[in-house]
């Protein structure tokens, strides 16, 4: 996940995509992606099983920031949303007011 101007990275692992680029689109993902407005899925890479998936964000959050452009880039050269699409503006803003609701509740 990235910032508008690109300038930040995210890297995560979840075993469904589309929720959790929801959560992050709603600023619900992490105190990090919201407070850097990471909202945008630049890069994801499907690996079978959860031990293997964390070994392989763990090498990632290790490399070099040029490395991750580096990668990044040579999948999605123009840096395009690949979740852009994904969920209308609607779907978002009640994502979040439903999470809202739900974490009053629980307080």
């Amino acid at each position: 996940m990235s910032n508008k101007n690109r300038t930040t990275l995210y890297i995560g692992v979840t075993n469904n995509l589309e929720r959790r680029v929801l959560e992050h689109k709603a600023a619900c993902g992490s105190k990090f992606t919201s407070k850097y407005n990471l909202f945008y899925l630049l890069y994801w890479e499907k690996i079978d099983g959860m031990q293997r998936a964390i070994g392989r964000e763990k090498q990632l959050k290790n490399w070099h920031s040029e490395w991750k452009w580096n990668i990044i880039q040579e999948e999605n050269p123009a840096l395009k949303d690949l979740a852009g699409d994904w969920f209308s503006d609607d779907v978002i803003k009640e994502y979040k007011r439903s999470h809202l609701a739900d974490s009053e509740a629980s307080s």
